[in-house]
């Protein structure tokens, strides 16, 4: 007679099914806590997929837009120390003339009338980190203000001397919604060199000016060339302001496209990222599960008839 094992061989393959869902469990969250992640592929995310794929696209979008939006603040933020400038050299301007015109004594006038257009003409001609013009208008490698003197102007009309175009820079700041944010060499300079050229043809013949100016000098001053110097430093007064104002703008743009970025972040993490608390406790629990299961298959497995049969007594 021979003596049988209890378990058989039905109650054998549940078992080793038992440790095999046991030691997957166990992978599971050993994966788990050693990546961070809920899964490493899609499966493991499940019907949460395409919301998973959407939230992290939507971050990666907001994240560009930033980005972007960062460049073009950088830009208008050099526009504004530039167009500062220029308002400025006007109201100098402004006030030589004025201060001529009214002690009759143009010492000086004409130097400061040089050297404001080449300061200006610095400014129109500016270049950013890339060596393209700043206020090119959409041609950026072609200089925008071609005159590289102030006796130059007096050979055409003011206009002639700016070669920028007239597309002014744009940027995306979220889908379907764009700032404009260049500015035109003509639309900050041209005023400004008319009352030059105005100046500087009233210095006829030149050097006229240089001392103390006649009636008809300081009326010419005075009724011809502070006009348009005035008319220069308000107008550069108000683009100075404008681009001040997307400044402000472009600055409350990044501000909500990185919070966007965290917020659709947030999802992602919902999704994909583990509860690291819960997930370290069912690794330990696991691993007890997989314990267990393998020590009461051996326990099983070593089983006979033979522990169930009374011991006998053998006597001599």
């Amino acid at each position: 007679m021979t003596v049988d094992r209890v378990a058989t061989s039905s109650q054998a393959q549940y078992l080793l099914s038992q440790i095999m869902s046991a030691n997957s469990a166990l992978d599971t969250t050993q994966a788990q806590v050693a990546s961070g992640k809920v899964s490493s592929n899609y499966v493991g995310i499940g019907d949460k997929t395409a919301a998973l794929e959407a939230a992290r696209a939507a971050a990666a979008r907001a994240d560009a837009y930033a980005t972007n939006t960062q460049l073009a603040l950088t830009q208008t933020d050099l526009q504004n120390t530039q167009l500062t400038q220029l308002s400025s050299l006007a109201a100098q301007l402004k006030q030589a003339v004025a201060t001529a015109a009214g002690n009759g004594d143009g010492t000086g006038l004409m130097t400061s009338a040089q050297d404001i257009f080449q300061q200006a003409s610095a400014i129109l001609n500016s270049t950013d980190a890339n060596g393209n013009y700043i206020y090119g208008g959409g041609q950026g490698d072609t200089k925008p203000f071609t005159a590289t003197s102030l006796s130059d102007l007096a050979s055409g009309p003011i206009s002639s001397f700016f070669r920028n175009g007239a597309q002014k820079k744009s940027v995306l700041v979220g889908d379907g919604d764009s700032v404009q944010i260049g500015v035109l060499a003509s639309d900050i300079g041209t005023e400004l060199m008319t009352a030059l050229n105005t100046l500087n043809l009233s210095n006829s013949p030149p050097g006229s000016l240089d001392g103390q100016l006649t009636g008809a000098q300081s009326s010419n001053l005075s009724d011809a060339v502070l006009p348009q110097a005035a008319t220069a430093a308000t107008g550069l007064n108000a683009a100075t302001a404008v681009n001040g104002q997307t400044y402000s703008r472009l600055k409350d743009d990044i501000a909500n496209q990185q919070s966007l970025s965290t917020l659709y972040k947030g999802f992602v993490s919902d999704i994909e990222d583990v509860d690291m608390t819960q997930a370290v406790a069912k690794l330990n629990q696991n691993q007890v599960a997989l314990q267990a299961a393998l020590e009461v298959t051996a326990k099983l497995g070593q089983l006979s008839l033979l522990n169930y049969l009374p011991s006998v007594t053998m006597t001599g």
